[in-house]
């Protein structure tokens, strides 16, 4: 590019700069104040608010004076908030003011945009940057040069796009510019990947590529599975998708309305820097087994961790039968044809207990409930049930106002608790100075008391405790057997529904068994909705049974759903295909509009790296490599007496190099072996497990089911020998160790190497 052009952006470069310096510095004043006024209100808010309760007058005064306070606390941490995201976002565009530009001509006009992390405007509200979420910014990653349109208020808007511009600027530094004519262009791209890994995922949106657009700019999918390759840059796109949806439906959506269920601890702190580097708040994460503890309080779930861990060493086949059969979507109609039977006598109450007494029993329960009529379904005679029983609990509540024990414990109050029950009170802001009466006043604190002491019993009715729920899925586990379920034998059923019961006892259950359970207490009590939650994103979709897709389904049910993932990458469930998917999960969310999207070229790791990759897979020749060169993967084969010796010297060739190195087992067994060699060796490293959450090393080591979604500079694949990974079903685990390689590979085989890697031999580069 010529002299001049260079001159004329930096120019302008400096110029943006110069205004953003100048709002930074109005902007942290206004912000410096605001944080002044929340100190100041926060401080007098309880001078403001003491109580008062020598007069009744008094007491009405002193509820006005604290809901007031509130309002203005409320109202001045608001302010404090907007300044800082305006100071935060200045910050972020000070250190790259943006990274595109495109010239379009519209209506005959000529137009340049520069498109940025953020909008930038000036004091005669021109734009100097356009947030990369606008609608017009996506010419910039859709639209080749020549005609494009794009969306508007009023509808599409057509447009003449006459150059397309990139940038890889710092501060007042422009250190690349390019014209061209594609999305994103290899230099960029070339520019971005060659670079050395940390610990977080970084934002794409300068390097968005077309097809990953169409993920981040969709708003009318009720579904959209998105199969994309290892290293396709899926889980960029949905984080950048989450973005965009929070930009563009900031009147209606907020980020507490989006979840993303991640594949692990790991994975959920490696992303999180993510979004708030695009000037958004991060959504709602969470595990599935995380998601399955917090509503199966007081069990401890297993992991889908665990299971594969277990199922390596206990392959029993009739356990990976009985899990199949409780993870598929047919165990959802079981479930309904089970309660459609249910007797009234075959439901499971149970005692209702309050400071250790029996407060409601279970024959009170039960007898309720098996003189609602017959022609209510069980969900609904159990709301019946529910409702009566707290409507009976209020009346007692009533009655017990002038209970000896009550008036006593009224009577051990001092004037700040005696005021803040009154306070409670839904109906003290009724009254006014002229309605005071003392026995009224001292009756409203009663019910106060009583609401707030009886509260877990109201709690533990309006949560449908009086079911015993895993005593009612053990008589379901019966009923599986009767009808031998899946076409297992009942002996088989009633060996689980043992288990189940002694696992119980323990406090504990199995991962398969988790959402069954939490289906069953949904179905008959009506409970487990959230109809707050507008987005779930799944990410390792491959991962997750029909049977808890379904759940998170009934969870959310007005959520629109994302899922994404891998099918090549299944490690715990059988491969299906894309489209296989995408057809059981509409035929099983009955949605209305669907949308499969596929990403088939890998960024991430070096076409050396790919090329390995690919070939381990029967289908690998549909996968596109980006060309980005490098070294063959490296193959080792050593002794058991030798392995540590070659583990180090791999290692230490590695870290020549690359900043970050994680070396991959098959198992959590095998991980920690790994670490007793490095420890022989005297090798710095980090050992982790699922339940960490960050790293800090730059030697890792791991299984390689904890690396899924992460990305390392070199990956050292430990111990890939025949006996390690004997047949096809271990393909998935070798291709995702693999993929997770951005710029070295070296594996290592402790006696002959598996067939499944001998047979694309021409891919390595045996080492001595």
């Amino acid at each position: 590019m010529e002299e001049k052009e260079w001159q004329i952006e930096s120019d302008r470069l400096n110029r943006v700069v110069d205004e953003i310096e100048t709002q930074l510095v109005i902007a942290q004043a206004d912000y410096e104040q605001a944080h002044a006024e929340t100190f100041a209100v926060e401080s007098n808010y309880g001078a403001n608010t003491s109580i008062n309760t020598i007069e009744e007058d008094d007491t009405m005064e002193t509820n006005a004076e604290i809901q007031q306070q509130r309002n203005i606390v409320a109202r001045v941490t608001e302010t404090e908030q907007i300044m800082e995201k305006i100071v935060t976002t200045l910050h972020t565009l000070e250190a790259s003011p943006y990274f595109g530009r495109v010239d379009i001509i519209e209506d005959g006009d000529p137009e340049t945009l520069y498109i940025g992390l953020a909008s930038l405007q000036d004091s005669d509200n021109d734009f100097l940057i356009n947030d990369w979420r606008a609608p017009i910014s996506g010419v910039y990653y859709n639209g080749s040069l020549g005609p494009v349109t794009y969306p508007t208020p009023m509808g599409d808007q057509k447009a003449e796009l006459t150059k397309k511009r990139q940038y890889t600027i710092e501060g007042r530094d422009i250190i690349n510019m390019f014209d061209t004519d594609v999305t994103i262009g290899d230099e960029m791209l070339q520019y971005a990947l060659g670079q050395q890994n940390d610990q977080t995922m970084h934002n794409i949106v300068a390097t968005i590529q077309q097809e990953q657009n169409q993920i981040i700019r969709d708003t009318t999918s009720d579904l959209m599975v998105v199969q994309g390759v290892a290293g396709s840059g899926k889980t960029s796109a949905i984080l950048q998708r989450i973005a965009f949806l929070l930009f563009h439906a900031r009147e209606n959506l907020n980020s507490d309305q989006i979840v993303l269920f991640s594949p692990n601890r790991l994975f959920s702190s490696y992303i999180a820097d993510v979004l708030p580097s695009l000037g958004e708040r991060n959504m709602r994460q969470v595990t599935m087994s995380e998601f399955l503890s917090a509503r199966l309080q007081g069990l401890t779930v297993q992991t889908l961790f665990n299971q594969y861990e277990q199922d390596q060493h206990q392959p029993q086949a009739i356990r990976q039968q009985l899990q199949a059969a409780m993870e598929s979507a047919d165990l959802k109609d079981a479930l309904q044809a089970y309660l459609a039977q249910l007797a009234p006598d075959q439901v499971q109450f149970s005692d209702v207990y309050f400071n250790g007494d029996k407060w409601f029993t279970q024959t009170e329960f039960a007898d309720y409930f098996a003189q609602l009529p017959a022609a209510y379904s069980v969900m609904d005679r159990m709301l019946q049930t529910k409702m009566h029983f707290m409507e009976l609990l209020q009346n007692q509540m009533v009655e017990l106002r002038q209970a000896d024990w009550v008036l006593d414990a009224l009577n051990q109050l001092d004037d700040g608790q005696y005021h803040q029950l009154l306070n409670e009170d839904d109906d003290v802001e009724a009254f006014s100075e002229a309605d005071v009466d003392l026995d009224a006043t001292l009756d409203q604190v009663a019910g106060a008391y009583l609401s707030q002491t009886l509260q877990p019993l109201d709690d533990a009715l309006y949560n449908t405790q009086f079911i015993d729920v895993y005593r009612q899925f053990s008589d379901f586990l019966a009923y599986l057997a009767q009808i031998e379920f899946g076409g297992i034998a009942g002996k088989w059923w009633l060996t689980k529904q043992q288990r189940f019961e002694n696992q119980i006892e323990q406090h504990q259950i199995d991962y398969e068994d988790a959402v069954p359970l939490l289906f069953l207490r949904d179905l008959m009590t009506g409970s487990g909705t959230n109809q707050f939650m507008q987005y779930v994103f799944v990410d390792e979709m491959q991962d997750y049974a029909m049977i808890q897709m379904l759940y998170l389904k009934h969870a959310f049910p007005n959520a629109k759903f994302t899922l994404l993932g891998d099918a090549e990458q299944a490690l715990f469930r059988a491969v299906q295909t894309p489209e296989a998917l995408m057809q059981a999960y509409a035929d099983a969310f009955q949605v209305k509009h669907r949308r499969l999207i596929k990403l088939n070229k890998s960024y991430r790791s070096t076409q050396q790296i790919m090329n390995f990759a690919k070939a381990l897979l029967p289908d690998g020749d549909s996968i596109q490599t980006f060309q980005r060169p490098g070294e063959k993967p490296t193959l080792a084969q050593t002794t058991v007496e030798k392995a540590a010796d070659t583990l180090a010297d791999t290692l230490k060739r590695l870290l020549e190099t690359q900043q970050t190195v994680a070396i991959l087992t098959k198992t959590q067994d095998q991980a920690e072996a790994v670490s007793a060699l490095l420890d022989q060796q005297e090798l710095p490293h980090q050992l982790l497990d699922a339940a960490d959450r960050t790293w800090t090393a730059n030697v890792l080591v791991l299984p390689i089911y904890l690396a899924k979604g992460l990305e390392f500079d070199a990956v050292i694949g430990y111990d890939v020998s025949q006996e390690n990974y004997p047949d096809e079903t271990s393909t998935g685990l070798l291709y995702t160790l693999a993929s997770r390689a951005m710029h070295d590979l070296a594996l290592i085989s402790v006696g002959p190497v598996t067939q499944l890697i001998t047979e694309v031999a021409d891919t390595l580069t045996f080492m001595e």
